[in-house]
């Protein structure tokens, strides 16, 4: 069934859909929020988004739409950059967090894997992995992580004791991954999995989150420009340009929303087009008109 975002919008703020279209628990709620850059660059404008817990959702849209802001936003990754979140609210299962640390965060269930991997290029994959239990107190849990994240990637176990930096895209990813687990979160923030990745090698790692969110019940909440396989494998997502949520829906919808296949997924419609053939403020009318 394709949305129509002009009949939703009559009725259902953007970010509040979730409750109206299933009874579900949501766990992170996104509330308005605008983020400035060194006091003055304003880069996200009131996005408002719901992640139900045990779901995939999935922030599209092109560079510089505001996707990995709103990441950082929610695990407080801002600062670093000279970032702050100005307006609105960010909460976590009912609580306020945009003052908590990112260790804090961690502690509390959430871990971000950042945009490019950052493994430690000196250290082995193994080594890697374990930085990544530093809050868990218990050693028999790491090593029953350590287990946990060998099962769901058998090819880091072949590859434990290989530094980092001589390991390959696909194997970096997946020690990212690894690594965040390691520290047994209920959420994981996951920014641009499939970057630089051969195409079946973003499949696996698709795949292997789509695992994890069913078997060990983990949430996430993905930045991605493939539109075609986050739309895939997310239950929801939500489509950005220029620091705003223009269009969000159920993932399938999505997948079928005319509009989505001729800007983002290249088919649809008579003529082909590419997004970015096309200024971004008509695309805005025409889906919010």
């Amino acid at each position: 069934m394709t949305v129509q975002p002009e009949a939703l919008r009559a009725v259902l703020p953007i970010g509040k859909r979730y409750n109206a279209m299933e009874p579900t628990n949501i766990v992170l709620n996104v509330n308005g929020i605008e983020v400035i850059y060194n006091h003055v660059i304003l880069v996200l404008k009131g996005v408002s988004l719901n992640v139900p817990e045990g779901k995939i959702v999935a922030i599209l849209g092109g560079n510089g739409a505001g996707k990995t802001t709103t990441l950082r936003a929610v695990s407080n990754l801002l600062q670093g950059e000279r970032g702050e979140v100005t307006k609105g609210s960010i909460e976590l299962r009912g609580e306020r967090i945009e003052n908590l640390s990112p260790s804090q965060l961690v502690q509390r269930g959430v871990v971000q894997v950042m945009e490019g991997r950052h493994c430690f290029a000196h250290l082995t994959i193994e080594e890697n992995l374990l930085t990544g239990g530093y809050t868990r107190k218990s050693k028999t849990e790491v090593a029953a992580n350590l287990e946990k994240v060998y099962t769901y990637f058998p090819r880091l176990k072949l590859r434990r004791t290989s530094q980092a930096a001589y390991t390959s895209g696909g194997e970096q990813q997946m020690c990212a991954i690894g690594r965040a687990l390691m520290a047994s979160p209920s959420m994981v923030l996951l920014d641009e999995p499939s970057m630089g990745l051969a195409p079946q090698i973003v499949q696996e790692v698709f795949e292997i989150v789509r695992d994890l969110n069913r078997k060990e019940k983990v949430t996430f909440l993905l930045a991605e420009q493939n539109t075609n396989m986050a739309l895939k494998y997310a239950d929801y997502g939500y489509i950005m340009e220029s620091g705003r949520v223009v269009m969000d829906g159920v993932a399938s919808d999505l997948a079928n929303n005319e509009d989505v296949k001729e800007f983002y997924l290249g088919v649809g419609g008579g003529e082909r087009k590419s997004f970015k053939d096309v200024k971004s403020y008509k695309r805005r009318k025409r889906w919010l008109a």
